[in-house]
């Protein structure tokens, strides 16, 4: 199966997190959507990522790979071409 991946900022109650997600190249679970609705995972692996304490001030971690318990994740905003790059601390690039 032909892979893609994609950049997604993804949100616990106590972290967030920008990173890398792998989608299928098309059809079945090329969508962000059905890797967090696939009930036989229980974890979504992220590679390439930064960690970060929400409310915390520091950079955050980074790590080459992490898994993410589905259950704990509250917020995923994919990070399509042509959008503003996702920076840590604000709404999809845009600060207020």
């Amino acid at each position: 199966m032909e892979q893609r991946r994609e950049r997604v900022y993804l949100e616990t109650d106590r972290h967030r997190i920008p990173g890398w997600i792998t989608l299928a190249r098309d059809g079945y679970r090329s969508r962000v959507s059905d890797v967090l609705n696939a009930t036989e995972r229980e974890f979504v692996p992220m590679t390439d990522c930064v960690v970060e304490l929400i409310g915390r001030e520091g950079q955050g971690t980074h790590h080459d790979v992490i898994a993410v318990s589905r259950h704990h994740i509250v917020l995923v905003i994919p990070e399509h071409e042509g959008s503003p790059a996702l920076e840590p601390g604000t709404a999809a690039g845009i600060s207020g």
